[in-house]
């Protein structure tokens, strides 16, 4: 609770009602943020910040950041208005004019109702609203639709769907897998609550971001939905496992910066104070996606106790994704394997699975055809680049991979199948023995054939992988990552 006062306070993200708040209500909301200092109320423009605090659990402040809520520097560092954790603004490492106009935008649809955010939109322009139950008539028309007809397979580009669905291949992809499997008649849902809440998902990705954004989400969602078909899956898992593994798959990098953890340390920034500089990131992304389900109310008819298990849930799954503890849940998994004992019976053992098949959607890349993984390569390595730019011109010391001069796409993708994604894959194998998991394996062969042939062009050096990999954190590695 120390970092209390060093951020702007709505008052907009309280106690989640049992019911929905009115759109009138909650747009007044949105539109008149408010913040208390020193027991003065003031008002801010540009921006908006929420605190949501779980008096059951005191360690479990959540701090979800809306918008322009703390002074920007496009100089590079400034002290933070009411704290002093310097900070930097990530948007500038990607600068350009049409960043500071699409994020304005973004504000501005944000501070509209629902209803008036899908009639003003791209994706609805042109098209009447259609009822709620007809979403799926409607919304998704020619190629698009034939796409997500066969959305299960492993070759699906989502580069091309993220183009014919006009950037919104997050939103409609996971709302199609919510029909698919069920989940909405099964939890009765409203399907204006589930949309408005993969809106704001697929919003609060940062597009400016190379590699984590919200076509990278989308992404580890289908392949997370090839995962639960499998067939010792998809006998076990029950609809509530289906439904957290998609909305974790959905939000596990929910709001990222755009660079790793150990840059937020060294640049001190208020994420790692309040982490502890422990799974920052994936901490992050978890409470950030907690704070979109409350806000949104989709589960608002459910039990307290129903939706704080599901946020628990959610935040196992997500937390799995950091790449430093990758040892720790192999290792586990592979115990389990060499003994033969896994009961997916056992909630907890199901729970395993999910982990593993989130962390293998994570950083299921290499695993792609050529043609994707290669693309997928490229933006990674251009956002580790981004990053090491901006620790040479402070002088903060260049992360490893990051260094423009002295790495390449090759390299780094070598050391990253060598080291991160052949142990996990080989281990998923032995546990779903089937044809996607050979399938998987052999892209993983070819693509990393593929860079050591690109190496050699580049160096005649051979196989000369990085051993600085090894040190790699979750999120500047996972994604390929």
């Amino acid at each position: 609770m120390i970092l209390c006062h060093q951020l702007h306070w709505t008052g907009h993200i309280v106690q989640m009602p049992d019911h929905c708040l009115p759109k009138q209500l909650l747009y007044s909301q949105f539109k008149n943020g408010t913040r208390k200092v020193g027991g003065q109320e003031n008002r801010f423009k540009n921006g908006r910040g929420a605190i949501s605090y779980d008096s059951s659990d005191q360690t479990a402040l959540y701090i979800r950041m809306l918008g322009d809520v703390r002074v920007r520097s496009r100089a590079g560092f400034e002290t933070e208005r009411r704290g002093s954790h310097p900070y930097i603004d990530f948007r500038i490492f990607h600068s350009n004019s049409e960043i500071e106009v699409s994020v304005s935008a973004r504000n501005v649809r944000r501070l509209l109702s629902f209803q008036r955010y899908l009639r003003s939109s791209r994706f609805f322009r042109g098209i009447t609203l259609p009822n709620s139950s007809n979403f799926l008539d409607d919304d998704y028309n020619g190629q698009a639709k034939c796409m997500l007809e066969k959305v299960g397979n492993w070759n699906f580009d989502i580069f091309l769907f993220d183009r014919l669905t006009n950037g919104n291949s997050l939103v409609t992809l996971t709302f199609h897998l919510f029909n698919l499997h069920g989940l909405i008649e099964h939890f009765q849902l409203d399907t204006m609550k589930l949309r408005r809440f993969l809106v704001m998902v697929q919003e609060d990705y940062h597009s400016q971001n190379p590699y984590h954004n919200a076509v990278h989400a989308a992404d580890v969602t289908q392949a997370m939905h090839c995962y639960l078909k499998e067939p010792k899956l998809s006998q076990s898992l029950t609809p509530w496992d289906i439904l957290v593994s998609l909305i974790a798959a959905a939000a596990h990098d929910l709001d990222h910066p755009g660079v790793n953890q150990p840059f937020l340390i060294k640049t001190n920034h208020y994420l790692a104070t309040l982490y502890k500089n422990t799974s920052v990131l994936e901490n992050h992304h978890w409470r950030s996606a907690v704070g979109l389900l409350r806000e949104s109310g989709l589960f608002a008819h459910m039990s307290l106790e129903t939706r704080q298990l599901m946020e628990s849930q959610i935040g196992a799954l997500i937390l799995a994704t950091d790449i430093s503890r990758q040892n720790e849940y192999l290792s586990l998994f592979r115990t389990h394997l060499d003994k033969e004992d896994l009961c997916l019976e056992q909630e907890n053992h199901r729970h395993l699975v999910l982990q593993m098949a989130l962390k293998c959607a994570d950083i299921c890349n290499p695993c792609r055809t050529w043609e994707l993984s290669k693309q997928w390569s490229e933006k990674v390595t251009e956002e580790f680049f981004h990053q090491g730019d901006v620790e040479k011109k402070y002088g903060l010391g260049v992360s490893p991979l990051c260094d423009r001069e002295t790495e390449t796409i090759a390299n780094i993708q070598i050391g990253f199948i060598t080291y991160l994604v052949e142990p996990l894959f080989a281990e998923w194998a032995r546990f779903s023995n089937t044809k996607l998991s050979q399938t998987m394996l052999g892209h993983l062969g070819l693509n990393k054939a593929s860079w050591k042939g690109v190496h050699r062009e580049q160096s005649s050096s051979g196989d000369d992988t990085d051993p600085a990999f090894e040190e790699m954190d979750s999120d500047i590695v996972p994604q390929e990552h």
